[in-house]
């Protein structure tokens, strides 16, 4: 009789720390705001996969709470990670949403990061697989690649110093074997195909799905000169018969280096969006909001919506497959270098 009461004591108060646990965790979120810092401007695309993102996010955390998005465009997305990883109090009420510029900063040691990708709590992201395209106005009269060569002062548009498309931009100029090209910064992703129109600008470098997704008349109605891609992953097309016989820019490089250096943008690349939280978040939230993720990102309604409004393929990456990535990046020294100086504010380097 003793021992079926102690039984029954212990599966009582099983049964209560269980219920107790569960009440916690539906609980904690009930009635409060998660706040999600993105480090890109609204209007970007950037932007337009994370506010998709929250829209089914929000069904799966415990406890229904709001989300809201605080944009903090600056730095190729080094204002953001500083804020989230320094700032930013780990009470498990703030998530990051990095851009594609979040690990190269870190691992090439760029001014101004104050992040440490190793210390970093990743919640999962977004690969992204659509290649760069090197474009230009059909106005400035550089059709093919040797008249890119050729022509001298290029004005090439990006948003910042050290953003990926401002890097990429300096790869395309230095392998293509631009003369004197000119570098001009401070727009946003909207601003610079505007500019190109207006003839503020000769060419820019963007994903391929964007371009497609914002301004389709560039390549169906032949209004842009396209000429070189950066693969993402190496090998694999873009399925666009605009697109998909571009050559690859790793195939201009003169040595290891340039060519490492290109496999870099490669990796950097096709980790796109990342959700993290800050260090030292309580690892009860942590394990909360991971396991939110996953259920989003394995939610048939996310990848409907996602296709619908960002009008391209979810790719997600879970928790682990995002540090494993982490761990696996590109780091030849020689190619860090080269990488570095593309995304700096120097002249480009010589061949």
């Amino acid at each position: 009789m003793r021992q079926l009461a102690v039984t029954a004591f212990f599966g009582t108060l099983l049964y209560l720390v269980l219920v107790g646990h569960g009440f916690s965790q539906s609980s904690f979120y009930a009635g409060k705001t998660i706040t999600i810092v993105v480090g890109t401007e609204a209007a970007g695309s950037g932007g337009v996969r994370v506010r998709v993102l929250a829209s089914v996010l929000k069904n799966h955390i415990p406890g229904n709470p709001t989300l809201v998005m605080e944009y903090m465009p600056g730095g190729g997305g080094k204002k953001a990670a500083n804020y989230v990883y320094r700032s930013a109090r780990p009470d498990g009420f703030t998530i990051g949403s990095m851009s594609s510029g979040f690990l190269p900063g870190a691992l090439l040691e760029e001014d101004g990061v104050l992040y440490d990708i190793d210390k970093t709590i990743y919640l999962g992201g977004q690969a992204l697989f659509a290649p760069y395209v090197l474009l230009s106005r059909k106005e400035a009269g550089v059709s093919t690649l040797e008249k890119v060569g050729a022509a001298k002062g290029i004005r090439i548009g990006a948003q910042s110093v050290g953003h990926i498309s401002y890097t990429g931009g300096r790869m395309f100029a230095l392998l293509l074997n631009m003369k004197e090209p000119k570098f001009i910064t401070g727009y946003g992703g909207d601003e610079i195909d505007l500019a190109l129109e207006r003839g503020e600008l000769d060419a820019r470098v963007n994903p391929a799905d964007t371009i497609l997704r914002r301004n389709p008349d560039w390549v169906e109605k032949d209004m842009m000169d396209f000429h070189a891609i950066i693969e993402v992953p190496r090998g694999r097309k873009h399925p666009h018969p605009r697109l998909n016989k571009l050559p690859d820019l790793a195939s201009f490089g003169r040595s290891d280096r340039e060519r490492n250096a290109v496999e870099m943008y490669r990796a950097f690349r096709q980790v796109g969006m990342i959700l993290v939280l800050p260090p030292r978040t309580a690892k009860d939230k942590v394990q909360i909001l991971q396991e939110a993720v996953r259920k989003t990102f394995t939610d048939p309604h996310f990848h409907e919506e996602y296709k619908r409004i960002a009008r391209e393929e979810a790719a997600p990456l879970m928790p682990e497959e995002i540090e494993k990535a982490v761990r696996e990046l590109p780091r030849q020294r020689d190619a860090m270098e080269l990488f570095k100086k593309l995304a700096g504010p120097d002249p480009l380097p010589r061949r």
